[in-house]
């Protein structure tokens, strides 16, 4: 449980002169009060308490990449937990626990023991708790898919008007080519051709785009809660279903602009 503790420097007293008790603070902790490890505090339940228990630092933990700890603004200190019980007065009662199974044990069979034990109290399976604490996140990662299936679907309506106009463009050149009879089949194929060069160009251009933007997102947002926490996260899957997709997307939309050139007859491709 959060405990209010007030942390004051003891310089005045050398370690070596009397033995006390250790923690561990977290990294944020250490940077805002500017302790490190060996110094010694004083832990007390309320700020400027008399009964507060002089220790020294030991350690200085580092944060998880806990998404569920991103915005909490609040210092941690581990203690022992005799330390914790005198600190707070709370007495042989704990809110909560965690059991690791062993020896060929079975999760399920360790909580059907654990429940008949007594009442007040139900264990749960670590993988029932991690849900009900993600579903959060299950709803923003959903409001994210939505969002880009949206702009996936733009962005090829987009791609598709475009490749339209740029080879519409061309159009007194493959009229030239027709003249010159050159087939309508290999007319296809140089637009397709075009259109896949373009469709790979720009695929590595957006996934060297998206390295830098997740680079610059993480060191802002890492720096703006110090957490070592990764905001974005580009996966090799995620590279290979984005250029896969470009192709794909790129290449459609060049071959139906190539088909829609090659069928005009030459002479209306030059206006008459």
């Amino acid at each position: 449980m959060p405990v209010p503790v007030h942390a004051q420097r003891i310089d005045s007293i050398p370690p070596w002169k009397t033995a006390v008790r250790t923690i561990a603070i977290d990294e944020r902790l250490a940077t805002d009060a500017r302790l490190r490890v060996g110094d010694r505090v004083v832990l007390a339940a309320e700020p400027g308490g008399a009964s507060g228990d002089t220790v020294r630092i030991a350690a200085i933990v580092r944060r998880r990449a806990d998404p569920s700890e991103v915005a909490r603004g609040e210092y941690r200190i581990r203690t022992h937990l005799g330390q914790l019980e005198e600190l707070i007065g709370y007495g042989d009662r704990v809110d909560r626990y965690a059991v690791a199974t062993g020896g060929g044990v079975t999760a399920d069979s360790a909580l059907r023991r654990i429940n008949a034990l007594a009442f007040g109290f139900h264990a749960y399976p670590s993988r029932e708790i991690a849900v009900e604490t993600s579903k959060t996140f299950l709803v923003v990662s959903r409001f994210h898919r939505a969002i880009g299936m949206i702009t996936i679907v733009a962005s090829a309506t987009f791609l598709l008007c475009i490749m339209l106009l740029k080879v519409d463009e061309r159009r007194r050149d493959v009229a030239a080519m027709r003249l010159m009879g050159i087939s309508r089949a290999t007319v296809i194929r140089t637009v397709l051709l075009e259109s896949s060069f373009v469709a790979l160009l720009g695929s590595v251009f957006g996934v060297a785009l998206g390295f830098v933007v997740s680079a610059f997102v993480n060191a802002h947002y890492q720096a703006v809660f110090r957490t070592p926490l990764r905001f974005a996260i580009i996966t090799p899957a995620t590279v290979m279903y984005s250029v896969l997709l470009s192709l794909v997307l790129g290449i459609g939309a060049g071959a139906l602009a190539a088909r829609r050139l090659a069928r005009t007859p030459p002479l209306a491709l030059f206006g008459r």
